[in-house]
C-alpha cells in the first residue's frame, strides 16, 4: 500500500480530491469520512427539489459510497463524524453516528473539507417547528413534507441572497405566497445596489412581498402559523419560514487542532492548499482564498472553486507541481426568468479594499440584434482600472444571454485582459444569438472612448458637478428626466448648442447611451467639455430605485 490519505467531508471539495487522487495514485489508501448520509450530492439543486422542478431525489446524488468503492477503490464512511485531530500522532478520532462507537484512524496526509455552517441568528423562537434551513437532502425532505402535510399556502424567506432568491422562486412555484426579508438595503448583497434593483422589481411583479432594511427580531407561534417580527416592529405570519442568511466556514475541527485561521475566518492555506501543518490540506467553503482582483483574503463558498481546490490538494499530495490561483467570485442565479450574474470585484468591494483607481461603464444592449424577434435587454456594469484599462469586474442582469457575457469577461479577468481586449473580442454572431458588435464589445468600446478622450464618462455619483443635457425626444422626457436637466433633442442640437451653459462640464443623457454618445462627439468638436452618462435614463432609474440619486 502507498500513503494513507484521510479526507474529512465530501460534496464538492472532498469528493473531488478523493477521485482526483485515485486517478493520480492507484496505490494510495484513500478513506473519506462524512457526517451526513450522502458523500457527494448536488446541494445547489436543493431549492429546485423543494420546488418540484427536480422531482426525483436520486437525481441529486452525484456519486454514492458504492460508486466510490467500486469505481475508484475509495472507502467512504457516511454518518461518521471526525471529532479531533492529533497532529503529533497523525491520527483522527472518528465517531460512528449510527452505532455510537469511536475509533482512531492514522494518516500520512489529511484533507479537511468540512464545508460551511448555515448562519442561525440567536433570536427568540429560532427553534420553533416550521423554521427550516436547506443545506442537505434530509433538510429538503423535511421541508417538502411540511408543505405537503400542512398544505402550506404562505412562506417567509429570511435572506435575499442567491439561495434565498432560489427558495423564493421555488416556493412560489409550489403555489405559496412568499415574503422575503432582507436586512441590507438591497436584494443580492454581493451586487452593487443599482444592479439589484431589477431583481426587486421582478420579484414584486410575481407577487412576492419584499421587505428591505429589516432584520428579524424573533419568531413566535400565532395559532398554527408562525409570526415573524422584524426589527422595525412589522409582523408577518406564514405557514413556514426558510432561513437563508448565508454561511460561515466550519473551522471548529481546525481550530481545536491549532491550525492557523485567517483574518477572514477561514482556514489559512497556501497555493497548494496546505494548512499551517505540512501534512494537512484544506479545501472548499472552510478555507480562506485569495481574491485575484483586490488582493484580499476572503471566504467564498462556491462549488467551482471548491472542486478546483480539491484537485489541487490531490495533485499536491501526489507530489505534482500545482497551485490554486485564487478566486474572482464568478456566480450566477436565476429567479422568475431573470438571470443575475457577476464576476470579479463589485464597486462596493473595490471601495472596501481601498482601490480608487477605477472607472464604471453601464450599458443596456439587446442580447441579440433588434431586428430578429425576441431581443431582450441585458443590463450590464463593467468596472476597469483607470490607469491601464485592466478589467476588474462585471455584473449583468437580464432574461437571455447574461451568463454568456459574464463568462467571457470572467476569462478576460483571469488572463489579465483590458477593456481593449473586450473591444477586440471575436465572439459568435448570428441574428438569433448576438450582434456583430456584441454587448462585450460595446462595453469595451465605451471604455476605450473614455480612455482616449473621445467620450469621457461623467460620474453618476457626482451629478452636482455637471450641467446635465437630456437629448431624448419630448415624449421620452415627459415620462421622466433628471430634475436639473436641460432638454434639447439630439436632432436639434447642432442649431441650438448656443443655449448650453458654459463654465461647467456637460453630462449628456439619453435612454441608454447611444444618442448621448453622438451628442458628446458633436459637442466636444464644437469646444464643449461634454461627457457621457453611460447607460442613460435606464441607469438613472435603477440608481434612483436603489437610493443612489
Amino acid at each position: 500500500m502507498g500513503q494513507r490519505v484521510l479526507i474529512v467531508g465530501g460534496v464538492a471539495g472532498g469528493a473531488s480530491c478523493a477521485a482526483r487522487l485515485r486517478r493520480l495514485d492507484e496505490h494510495a489508501d484513500i478513506q473519506v469520512f462524512d457526517r451526513g448520509p450522502f458523500v457527494s450530492f448536488a446541494n445547489c439543486g436543493l431549492p429546485y427539489y423543494v420546488g418540484d422542478v427536480i422531482a426525483d431525489e436520486r437525481k441529486l446524488i452525484v456519486a454514492s459510497a458504492e460508486l466510490f468503492r467500486e469505481r475508484f477503490n475509495i472507502a467512504v464512511h457516511t454518518q461518521h463524524e471526525v471529532l479531533a485531530i492529533d497532529r503529533q500522532a497523525q491520527t483522527i478520532t472518528v465517531r460512528d453516528l449510527v452505532h455510537g462507537r469511536e475509533r482512531c484512524e492514522r494518516y500520512d496526509a489529511l484533507v479537511l473539507a468540512p464545508g460551511s455552517v448555515a448562519v442561525r441568528p440567536p433570536v427568540p423562537g429560532i427553534d420553533l417547528p416550521g423554521i427550516f434551513q436547506v443545506r442537505t437532502i434530509p433538510d429538503s425532505r423535511r421541508l417538502r413534507q411540511w408543505i405537503a402535510e400542512r398544505q402550506a399556502r404562505s412562506a417567509v424567506v429570511v435572506g435575499g441572497g442567491f439561495i434565498g432568491l432560489e427558495m423564493v422562486e421555488n416556493l412560489a412555484h409550489r403555489g405559496l405566497t412568499v415574503t422575503v426579508i432582507e436586512k441590507a438595503r438591497q436584494l443580492m448583497p454581493p451586487l452593487d445596489p443599482e444592479m439589484a434593483e431589477p431583481v426587486r422589481a421582478r420579484l414584486e411583479q410575481h407577487g412576492v412581498r419584499v421587505l428591505l432594511e429589516q432584520g428579524v427580531a424573533g419568531f413566535a407561534l400565532d395559532g398554527e402559523r408562525l409570526a415573524v417580527r422584524t426589527e422595525r416592529g412589522e409582523c408577518v405570519t406564514a405557514d413556514l419560514v426558510v432561513l437563508a442568511l448565508g454561511v460561515r466556514p466550519d473551522t471548529a475541527l481546525a481550530r481545536a487542532a491549532g491550525l492557523a485561521i485567517g483574518d477572514s475566518g477561514g482556514i489559512r492555506v497556501d497555493e497548494q492548499m496546505r494548512t499551517s501543518d505540512p501534512r494537512i490540506w484544506a479545501v472548499g467553503d472552510a478555507v480562506e482564498s485569495l481574491d485575484v482582483v483586490t488582493g484580499l483574503r476572503l471566504v467564498l463558498p462556491l462549488a467551482g472553486p471548491a472542486n478546483r481546490q480539491g484537485r489541487v490538494a490531490a495533485e499536491s499530495i501526489a507530489g505534482r507541481p500545482t497551485h490554486f490561483r485564487g478566486v474572482q467570485g464568478t456566480s450566477v442565479c436565476g429567479v422568475f426568468g431573470l438571470t443575475i450574474a457577476a464576476t470579479g470585484a463589485s464597486e462596493k468591494q473595490l471601495q472596501r479594499a481601498g482601490i480608487g483607481d477605477y472607472r464604471t461603464v453601464y450599458l443596456h444592449p439587446g442580447h441579440h440584434v433588434s431586428y430578429y424577434p425576441g431581443a431582450k435587454p441585458i443590463h450590464m456594469k463593467v468596472l476597469y482600472r483607470a490607469s491601464d484599462g485592466r478589467v476588474l469586474g462585471a455584473q449583468a442582469v437580464g432574461e437571455e444571454g447574461v451568463e454568456k457575457r459574464i463568462d467571457v469577461i470572467a476569462m478576460a479577468i483571469q488572463l489579465g485582459g483590458t477593456v481593449h481586449d473586450l473591444a477586440e473580442s471575436e465572439l459568435c454572431y448570428a441574428p438569433q444569438y448576438g450582434a456583430a458588435k456584441d454587448p462585450v464589445n460595446l462595453a469595451g468600446f465605451i471604455a476605450e472612448n473614455q480612455r482616449s478622450g473621445d467620450a469621457p464618462l461623467a460620474d453618476w455619483s457626482r451629478l452636482a458637478d455637471y450641467a446635465v443635457l437630456d437629448v431624448r425626444e419630448p415624449a421620452e422626457v415627459a415620462r421622466g428626466t433628471l430634475p436639473q436637466a436641460l432638454h434639447i433633442p439630439l436632432h436639434e442640437l447642432r442649431r441650438r448648442h448656443g443655449e448650453l451653459p458654459t463654465g461647467r462640464p456637460l453630462a449628456v443623457l439619453c435612454a441608454v447611451g447611444q444618442r448621448a454618445y453622438y451628442a458628446v462627439r458633436l459637442l466636444r468638436q464644437l469646444g464643449y467639455d461634454a461627457r457621457l452618462l453611460s447607460g442613460g435614463w435606464r441607469t438613472a432609474e435603477a440608481r434612483r430605485g436603489a437610493g443612489l440619486l
